[in-house]
């Protein structure tokens, strides 16, 4: 029987340290073999298709033949929505290539695994900074990595050099090292070039503060760099970022409670209002709870279907647990 919902002792698994990450591999792009199931309906038992702003386009759990495999946190696309570079809060690369059939997510082929690397060659991992939560690609092909703990972005020259890109810390303002360690960059994402701050590495924190009504995040570099903060409603914490082909800004966003179990929600800040010193919040495109075919989501991406539409891609973190799921859910964009 497939796990349809998130189980109990997947929920306390959440609320307490994660499973045993695996061990480091040797540096370099490892082939491995990716299981694929389909996932047919979003919400269980039900056809329905609409699910707020959304239109769900199918999706897929994952299994994979390395023990390296899981841990799901940035996920990066290319235009299409084909190749993909996602990054495991195990200090991980994880590429590969999702393939479609009838428009629908049908599989993942030409998938590689290994060790994201510090500017000394050596595996993050190994020196304490492996805890990797979030990727974005500029046009230059560099990948740019947010790593809770130490709280920093690093950036790496992937287009170049691959699973052997070496990473080199961005210079960051000093109040972003004041971050709790365990709830820092979970979300990083380069503002488009039409858009007032072009240019612009956006960083976002989970959750700078366990009472605050906001969280912080950061305009590093670009026309006008500073702090600004993002409005939490409801117990969500932010756990990935991304830009509409507009320029808006997408905020992918969980929740998890022992009563009431795990949610995601997408939130739509307008690009006018990312700005030092702004309070964002905006407009819920699509909130899922129990009942959905949902896990701990953690990864954000969008691409142009084959149509034209804007679809968003949304990863899971499963935490090495047995208990939870790697899903890959696709949705499109209803401009009503």
């Amino acid at each position: 029987m497939r796990r349809c919902l998130l189980a109990l002792p997947a929920l306390l698994a959440l609320a307490g340290p994660a499973a045993a990450k695996p061990v480091t591999p040797a540096p370099g792009a490892v082939p491995f073999t990716v299981t694929a199931a389909p996932i047919e309906r979003f919400r269980i038992r039900s056809d329905e298709r609409r699910f707020g702003a959304l239109e769900f386009r199918g999706g897929l759990e994952l299994s994979g033949d390395s023990r390296n495999f899981g841990g799901i946190s940035g996920l990066s696309l290319d235009a299409r929505g084909e190749r993909f570079v996602a990054v495991s809060d195990a200090g991980l690369w994880v590429t590969g290539r999702f393939v479609e059939r009838d428009g629908r997510l049908a599989g993942v082929e030409d998938t590689a695994i290994g060790p994201i690397l510090g500017t000394d060659g050596k595996a993050l991992m190994l020196t304490g900074g492996g805890d990797t939560e979030s990727v974005a690609m500029d046009g230059s092909g560099t990948a740019y990595v947010g790593i809770e703990g130490v709280n920093e972005i690093r950036a790496f020259p992937f287009g170049r050099d691959g699973l052997m890109a070496r990473g080199a810390p961005v210079p960051l303002p000093a109040a972003a090292k004041t971050l709790p360690s365990n709830r820092g960059f979970e979300a990083i994402g380069i503002a488009p070039a039409a858009t007032p701050i072009a240019g612009a590495l956006i960083a976002i924190s989970e959750r700078s503060s366990d009472t605050g009504p906001t969280t912080r995040g950061f305009l590093v570099g670009g026309p006008a760099p500073g702090e600004f903060a993002v409005r939490r409603t409801d117990g969500f914490d932010v756990t990935d970022l991304t830009f509409l082909p507009g320029g808006d800004l997408l905020i992918l966003e969980r929740r998890f409670s022992l009563l009431r179990g795990v949610a995601m929600r997408l939130r739509r800040i307008a690009i006018a209002d990312v700005k030092p010193g702004a309070v964002l919040d905006g407009p819920v495109l699509m909130e899922a709870e129990r009942g959905e075919q949902i896990d701990n989501m953690e990864a954000l991406a969008v691409s142009r279907g084959d149509k034209g539409e804007i679809i968003l891609t949304v990863m899971s973190d499963d935490n090495y647990n047995f208990f939870q799921r790697t899903l890959v859910l696709r949705f499109a964009l209803v401009e009503d």
